[in-house]
């Protein structure tokens, strides 16, 4: 018996200096090191083709020109989308939402009926539209908590929009054909690739928060938001319901504008200079300059993305890969592939689906999940929209196609 229980305290010794040896943090210096080792590696692929006096002038212009055309809009944005959630939700507008359109939105994104308006307000602006919205109380009591940070995927996948398309369909085929439905092929297509991408968020946030925690811990009722079973609001002068209404709207959607600035300046720059290529006489350090890494990855896997999307050159790679980053700038690339043939119809159709899907998702996803107050959850995000988004882009290929046997 002796012998048996020194075997077993042996045996939990050598556990316990495994279990040790786990534990075993690198010196202090060790990870300085590895670190500026990684770091100096990152600026070198910048700095080694663009100079790097030419890396840094194009970094601070990058980032000022975000700064002034970019974070500026979109705080602008904000603040009026505050306003005009608040004044939604002050009038009853979002519970008649969430009455209508529970039975169509719960079966297709497991997401209350007050989710439209993520919808309908991201499709008609931008993707942080739904900060605004997520940051009224009145619009989160209807949602759990797991479902409430889903509304990131859901609002990026109809980021832009009306923008995206407006714009598509003023474009010019060369070859012909009808711009029109390819368009619309294309937000079919969106919408598909928003369903995919919602599910998967969902049932990672699931896994975190569980099935029964609210939002902010009051459940939504179906008669609180209503105005004629409220009589104190009833009571109170009209006039002053709506300018209180917007001023706090207005002020969340400030907060919200200034929270989203570092990470759309740092993400957003690193992806522009990752997508974008230099200017036609070389690098100058003007903004937007970089050193077109990610399309090249794109182009070496060709012989898997052509006949996924059935684009009509590896070319028109860049615009889904640009708009990885920003739909504006992807869309920016269309008319002269079109003009040059290196883009068609039947390309249109993809280009819509996914800029408007991605949108520039990795640029704001980051900062979006920040101002949520989950920065921890920007992973997944990102990871469930990149599939959303391909699934969108091959949606548009097939559904083009078909379209085409028909017509």
């Amino acid at each position: 018996m002796e012998t048996i229980s020194k075997l077993f305290s042996r045996k939990k010794k050598q556990s316990r200096s495994f279990e040790d040896v786990k534990h075993i943090s690198l010196p202090s210096w060790l990870s300085a090191v590895i670190f500026l080792v990684i770091f100096i590696a990152i600026f070198a692929i910048f700095a080694v083709p663009m100079g790097l006096s030419n890396m840094l002038n194009t970094m601070m212009n990058t980032a000022y020109q975000l700064l002034i055309d970019t974070t500026l809009f979109i705080m602008a944005l904000a603040v009026i989308m505050g306003s005009v959630s608040a004044l939604l939700s002050e009038f009853g507008v979002v519970a008649l939402l969430n009455k209508i359109l529970s039975p169509l939105m719960r079966p297709i994104y497991g997401l209350p009926g007050a989710s439209s308006l993520v919808i309908v307000t991201t499709y008609l602006s931008d993707n942080p539209a739904i900060l605004s919205l997520a940051d009224d109380r009145g619009f989160r009591k209807y949602f759990k908590k797991y479902q409430l940070y889903a509304l990131t995927n859901l609002g990026t996948a109809f980021g832009m929009g009306l923008i995206v398309s407006t714009f598509m369909i003023g474009l010019s085929a060369p070859s012909g054909g009808s711009i029109a439905g390819a368009v619309l092929i294309g937000n079919i297509g969106a919408v598909l690739g928003s369903i995919v991408s919602t599910r998967l968020m969902l049932f990672q946030t699931k896994k975190v928060f569980g099935k029964d925690a609210w939002a902010d811990d009051l459940p939504a009722k179906s008669d609180d938001a209503s105005n004629v079973d409220n009589p104190t609001k009833q009571k109170k002068n009209i006039g002053m319901r709506i300018i209180n209404s917007i001023l706090e709207g207005g002020s969340s959607g400030v907060q919200v504008g200034l929270s989203i600035i570092p990470g759309v300046l740092i993400i957003c720059t690193i992806v522009m200079m990752l997508t974008n290529g230099g200017s036609e006489g070389g690098y100058t350090g003007a903004a937007y300059e970089g050193v077109a890494f990610i399309p090249k990855i794109a182009n070496a896997l060709g012989f898997i993305i052509k006949p996924l999307f059935g684009f009509a050159s590896f070319d028109a790679i860049a615009v889904p890969i640009t708009a990885l980053g920003s739909a504006g700038a992807a869309m920016g690339l269309v008319p002269s592939m079109l003009a040059a043939g290196k883009a068609t119809v039947h390309d249109i159709a993809v280009f819509t689906a996914m800029c408007m899907c991605w949108s520039g998702y990795l640029s704001t996803h980051v900062s979006m999940m920040q101002s949520l107050g989950r920065a921890d959850l920007s992973g997944k995000a990102i990871v469930s929209h990149t599939i959303g988004g391909l699934f969108a882009g091959v949606a548009a290929n097939w559904l083009f196609k078909l379209f085409e046997l028909i017509v």
